[in-house]
């Protein structure tokens, strides 16, 4: 898809329909546009077009601009809340740009900080999330405590991966009412700023069954920056060694922990080249 150019207000807005494994993104690619992401996308706009039924539906919106790297990703949920990290939409676009260019190697800015992705053979890609961030202060949590057990019900760990996230493992993780229980653990105590929620279960060596409630979208079928604070949390409570399986409810990640941070593997796909009318627009 080529480069937007600058356009007038409320002229169409054109955007791109990604996911990885299930998990959904609207990507605008506005490299080429002087004007910052959040002028492009308002929190209204990103509520609007994540709507499944009056507008296009998403888990996340991203914005693609220019910025210090190959490209800046700037990333919305579907309330319209900001987001510093989103694993799966990173990977889509890294394949983005890869396809586009012809490169195989990318580094890409975001809140979250530097991330590097490369082509990893066979259509998949990776993408490295950076170090975990274990301290309370850095997730962040209300208040001093240690991360690997909360003093929540189930005992879960902590884990920031530029954003906040909360790992139970559990027996089965399918038999997790997860619409209930996620929902009662975004809005705890304990999370400042809300938190994603992971139920996990051991089925293997090094082989996780994860469900996913994502903070300011719900259930979705998959989640890159969760599988991966899944994986450190599980690394860090010996359940597991540092490379995981993590089966999803759309499909399957690989993740390693290195020293240089937390790797993530899997498909990618680009669904369709669309956009937003220009009365679309206007209305919102």
């Amino acid at each position: 898809m080529a480069h937007m150019r600058k356009e007038k207000s409320h002229a169409a807005l054109p955007f791109m329909k990604m996911h990885g494994l299930g998990n959904d993104f609207v990507v605008i690619d506005a490299r080429g546009d002087s004007r910052n992401a959040q002028d492009i996308v308002t929190p209204k706009l990103a509520r609007a077009v994540g709507n499944r039924h009056t507008g296009v539906g998403f888990d996340q919106l991203a914005v693609i601009t220019d910025g210090a790297g190959d490209a800046h990703l700037t990333f919305y949920n579907a309330d319209g809340s900001l987001s510093a990290a989103c694993g799966n939409a990173t990977r889509c676009i890294a394949r983005h740009i890869m396809d586009e260019t012809g490169q195989t190697d990318l580094h890409l800015t975001t809140a979250r900080g530097d991330l590097f992705a490369k082509d990893a053979g066979k259509g998949l890609t990776s993408v490295n999330m950076g170090q975990p961030q274990l301290r309370w202060n850095e997730i962040p949590l209300a208040r001093e405590m240690e991360t690997l057990e909360l003093p929540i019900d189930g005992a879960p760990t902590a884990t920031g991966m530029g954003n906040p996230h909360c790992t139970f493992f559990v027996t089965d993780a399918m038999a997790v009412d997860l619409p209930a229980f996620g929902a009662a653990h975004e809005h705890h105590e304990l999370f400042p700023e809300r938190t994603n929620v992971q139920v996990a279960s051991l089925i293997g060596p090094d082989h996780i069954r994860m469900r996913v409630w994502e903070r300011g979208v719900g259930v979705t079928l998959a989640s890159g920056s969760s599988s991966c604070a899944t994986a450190v949390a599980a690394a860090r409570r010996g359940l597991t060694g540092r490379k995981v399986q993590i089966d999803l409810d759309g499909g399957t990640l690989q993740i390693e922990w290195r020293d240089d941070g937390v790797w993530m593997t899997g498909a990618t796909m680009h669904v369709l080249n669309g956009a937003l009318t220009a009365d679309f627009l206007k209305a919102v």
